[in-house]
């Protein structure tokens, strides 16, 4: 083709503005406005990809997202890429890289067409039926078929753009703003209602923006010209919201929606810098109105995949829209009216159209009279056989369609052409609706499924509803929305329309050739390269369900996820198996509807932001006294506080010793806080804990274990009842959400009779915990009028205070087994207190001390952590905690469990203590414990959970898990390591003060 592509101005086209590209490492040109793939064709470029199974070359079919061949890599000129991008979605840029994907060494000359040389050897089902046996040989070609599996290349680099999240609320989502979707939101938003419009496209209007019809008249203007003069007004309403390049990717229950908005890619690479990219939109909307319009079908016909056939509506998008003829000698090929308009646009544009070939035997509307009246033939009751051309179309072939439409009959006649423009249909987009839990029915007069059974408040109209002809929507929308949105008018109720349209077709979902279908390649899915053999052969080999059908031969399972292919796939399945393709139902379609990229989907929470910090009030004291940290459930937790070059083991080492000798001081502001109120409060502790909390006091304390339905401890804690219906209770830090969610999810779905209410209040306090003996000392100087007497104030118990005016809590309960308080204060106070306990503490040397500390000083008593000595599988009974277990209790949450055959099983793995023969030897925690290395294969009993060096014991010390360890007290065990065994004895799990005398010292 030597013509320039490029034809009459195109009113959406900034001809002024001149932008280069590249295209697999050559120079084009296209204009401000243009897609990928309208500069391609505007540059007389059409072969672009290669399909995946077979590498036939394809080229670009459709103008909008179902496109299913244009698919390209996307560089920036540096090592950033990103792959599997559509052209037909792509706005050229200035600084634009693109390249063809699944191609080697060259889309022009690609080694893998020798596929489509194999392709009778690589029916559907081959890699299932292939690659099962022999199993040994899977490691010498699993390399080969990984290599060649995907299309693009994932990019090495970490992406340098910025993504954002954003939650949206509005009265009313509208999405699609063809005139359907711009009725609906100027008559949401002219009723008052908050309304969002969005449209993946750059502009306004749909298909009718610029459909430049001067036989339709709407109001006395051409649709056109009446919708710019809507989109006009719409743009004026102050409680309208418009995002333009905005694409829905999931339409979830209850009018949730995600969606993508572009807000760079358009523009050149030089300006994107510290720009945000693109915005995942979480929108939650009271009413939803879908607008997604219909995508037109192609037709299945031999070789009907090669570059330079399109869809007919494609080819009026890129003449109408881009000014861009997408050939020289353009052939149509039809079963309805469609193709006609099409035809309609290249006379007036001036674009040479050879014929029309159309399956229907007396197609007579007025469309049809008019092309005639321009002098294009058209061929009646005929249908392509076949088609000619390597990188792009140069010939078809056409036969006369017998009377039922089964058969070809007569000569072939084979005319010259470099684009084929092809009609099937209409199918309405109801991908969205089906997403959110709609269901659809099928309507048999022109084969579509549209929406029948509507999840939530939502509505579909326009040409997604069934309605295809601009008579019926303007007919059926106004009252569609006067219902919706329960209102008593629209200005559109009395629109006036002029328009003949015919929507008559002659549906055939194959076509028939004069050869037999093992020797044609009709292609249903151009992406996957699924043929209608490859159907039929699923078929016969016993596949009936659609779902089944679509994974045996791949069919829908593109990234396009078979927009144009699925409906072909069940009618040829519904008229080979002989049943109704409304009894077939469709595929599940899933979302995302339309691509979506993983920075889009994850934000701003990359890098060191992929996860949150949490810090404490008292973090920055934590900082400017040189703490170093861990990072436990997303809080940033004090580890140790080194002094003087010291290691982590000499800094807790140091801090265990002070705090058991005088005072140490823990910032424990990272402990889960859910406030409980509630008449039910206390049954509702009742089921939850193992033991009894009825007749707990108000200003006690006491400890709690929790359990999984299975009876494994889940967490514990210390609850305090602060009021007859008010507790606090305290988790684990890392435990702390999913425990609010367990109990939640109790109240909601298990006992929502009880009235509880839960809040979590973990970010409302700050918590010191001073322990030590000189502890009270402390506390007696910071509240010099508080009775701290183990009468007044006796372990396990509260009291309200202040502090320098600011109300607080103490609690008198301990995780070391010293002398301890526990401050809550509000957050806000926490350095301030920190601080003010600091001071007050220097004549007794307190010293501060991080988690690591706390383990070890825990470990002395025996206390356990929650997921570190247990782990899913620990019983209270087999932490040696039965004192906790309710014997009087109705029930509680495991109970049950407790009493299985299994859990009573006396074998089971049971907490015990473990002493080292040599005292300075510290075990590895996770280290397995056997009772002989000698026997073979030697035999676990457990493991390690907790490993130190006690300062105050001076000997090393551990916690474990053995089997039968409850009666193993005493016993020899070993420890087996790379170089060495280390012998160990069966101990109690308390080291120190087992009277517990410390407490109260």
């Amino acid at each position: 083709m030597s013509k320039n592509p490029r034809i009459k101005t195109s009113r959406f086209i900034d001809q002024t503005y001149r932008i280069s590209f590249k295209f697999n490492n050559k120079t084009y040109y296209g204009f401000k406005g243009d897609t990928l793939a309208s500069a391609l064709l505007a540059n007389n470029v059409h072969l672009v990809g290669r399909s995946f199974k077979y590498h036939r070359p394809r080229g670009i079919m459709t103008a909008g997202s179902e496109e299913p061949n244009a698919i390209v890599q996307i560089n920036d000129g540096t090592a950033l890429t990103e792959p599997n991008v559509r052209a037909t979605e792509v706005e050229i840029y200035e600084g634009l890289e693109a390249s063809s994907q699944n191609c080697w060494p060259s889309v022009n000359f690609d080694i893998g067409g020798i596929n489509n040389l194999l392709s009778p050897l690589l029916p559907a089902g081959f890699y299932y039926k292939t690659f099962m046996w022999p199993a040994s040989f899977w490691e010498k070609y699993e390399y080969f078929i990984r290599k060649s599996a995907g299309l693009g290349k994932s990019p090495t680099q970490p992406d340098p753009d910025i993504y954002e999240h954003q939650y949206v609320h509005c009265d009313v989502l509208v999405i699609g703003s063809g005139i359907s979707g711009i009725m609906a939101a100027k008559t949401a938003a002219k009723n008052g209602l908050k309304t969002l419009l969005i449209e993946e496209k750059p502009i306004l209007g749909g298909s009718t923006i610029y459909k430049e019809d001067n036989e339709v008249f709407l109001d006395n203007e051409t649709p056109s010209k009446w919708l710019s003069n809507q989109i006009n007004d719409l743009e004026k309403l102050e409680n309208l919201e418009i995002k333009t390049r905005t694409s829905v990717a999931a339409y979830h229950g209850y009018n949730y929606i995600l969606a993508k908005e572009n807000l760079t890619d358009h523009l050149p690479i030089h300006e994107r810098k510290d720009k945000i990219r693109q915005k995942l939109l979480k929108i939650r909307a009271k009413k939803v109105v879908t607008s997604t319009g219909a995508l037109e079908r192609p037709l299945i016909f031999n070789n009907n995949d090669r570059p330079g056939i399109l869809l007919a509506s494609a080819l009026k998008r890129y003449a109408d829209l881009f000014g861009v003829a997408c050939g020289e000698k353009n052939i149509l090929f039809t079963n309805n009216d469609s193709a006609y308009e099409t035809a309609l646009s290249f006379i007036d544009k001036g674009i040479k159209l050879e014929a029309i070939i159309d399956i229907r035997e007396n197609p007579n509307s007025e469309l049809v009279k008019k092309v005639e009246e321009n002098q294009i033939k058209i061929l009646k009751g005929y249908t392509l056989v076949d088609t000619s051309g390597y990188r792009r179309i140069n010939k078809i072939s056409i036969m006369q369609l017998s009377k039922d439409g089964q058969n070809v009959v007569g000569n072939k006649i084979e005319i010259s052409c470099d684009c084929l423009g092809m009609s099937g249909g209409w199918t309405p987009a109801v991908h969205l609706f089906t997403q959110s839990g709609g269901k659809l029915s099928f309507r048999e007069e022109d084969q579509v499924f549209i929406p029948k059974t509507y999840p939530s408040k939502q509505i579909s109209i326009g040409s997604c509803n069934g309605d295809f002809s601009l008579n019926s929507i303007i007919k059926n929308i106004p009252n569609q929305l006067k219902e919706f949105f329960a209102v008593s008018s629209t200005e559109f109720d009395n629109l006036d329309i002029e328009s003949n349209e015919d929507l008559t077709k002659r549906n055939i979902w194959l076509l028939p050739s004069d050869k037999v279908i093992g020797k044609t390649k009709p292609f249903v899915d151009y992406q996957n390269d699924a043929t209608a053999k490859d159907i039929k052969l699923a078929l016969r080999e016993g596949f009936r369900s659609i779902e089944h059908v679509k994974r045996y031969t791949t069919t829908g399972m593109g990234t396009d996820q078979g927009k144009l292919g699925n409906m072909h796939a069940l009618g040829i399945i519904a008229d080979t198996a002989g049943v109704k393709m409304g009894e077939l139902g469709t595929t599940t379609f899933r979302p995302p509807y339309t691509p979506l990229t993983f920075g889009t989907i994850v934000g701003r929470n990359v890098g060191e932001f992929f996860d949150i910090f949490r810090k404490t009030p008292m973090h920055d004291w934590h900082v400017q006294n040189n703490a170093e940290f861990e990072n436990i459930g997303q809080w940033k937790r004090a580890w140790y506080y080194p002094k003087d070059n010291e290691n982590m083991h000499q800094a807790v080492q140091r801090e265990s010793k002070a705090t058991r000798e005088s005072a140490g001081i823990l910032d424990a502001s990272t402990l889960g806080k859910i406030d409980i109120q509630g008449t039910d409060a206390s049954e509702f502790l009742n089921r939850v804990y193992t033991n009894a909390w009825s007749k707990l006091a108000i200003g006690k304390c006491r400890y709690g274990l929790m359990l999984n339905e299975d009876g494994m401890v889940y967490d514990d804690g210390v609850t305090t009842r602060l009021d007859e219906n008010h507790y606090i209770m305290t988790t684990t830090t890392g435990g702390a959400a999913n425990v609010l969610g367990k109990l939640e999810d109790y109240l909601q779905t298990e006992w929502p009779e009880l009235d509880v209410h839960l809040t979590s209040v973990t970010d409302h306090y700050a918590t010191a915990s001073i322990c030590g003996p000189n502890s009270k000392k402390i506390i007696q100087k910071i509240i010099p009028d508080m009775d701290l007497s183990d009468e007044n104030f006796p372990h396990m118990s509260f009291k309200n205070s202040e502090i320098d005016n600011v109300k607080c809590r103490i609690m008198r309960i301990s995780f070391t087994g010293e002398h301890s308080y526990e401050i809550n204060i509000p957050a806000s106070y926490g350095k301030s207190l920190w601080e003010k306990c600091m001071e007050a503490g220097k004549e007794f040397n307190i010293t501060p001390y991080g988690t690591e500390t706390m383990h070890l000083l825990r470990a002395e008593k025996g206390f356990i952590i929650v997921g570190q000595d247990t782990d899913a599988t620990l019983t209270p009974i087999d932490l040696q905690m039965d004192w906790i277990v309710s014997k009087k209790k109705y029930d509680f949450i495991g109970k049950r469990s407790l009493y299985r055959s299994d859990t009573i099983r006396e074998d089971r793995k049971q907490l015990v203590g473990l002493l080292t023969d040599d005292p300075n030897e510290v075990l590895e925690e996770g280290a397995q414990i056997v009772a002989d290395t000698n026997k073979k294969p030697i035999e676990m009993l457990g493991h390690v959970t907790s490993s130190y060096f006690s300062p105050n014991l001076n000997k090393s010390i551990a916690l474990g898990v053995v089997r039968g360890g409850k009666k193993m007290l005493g016993q020899k065990l070993i420890i087996p390591m790379e170089n060495k065994n280390i012998n160990v004895t069966v101990s109690d799990p308390v080291f120190l003060d087992k009277e517990n005398k410390r407490l109260n010292a």
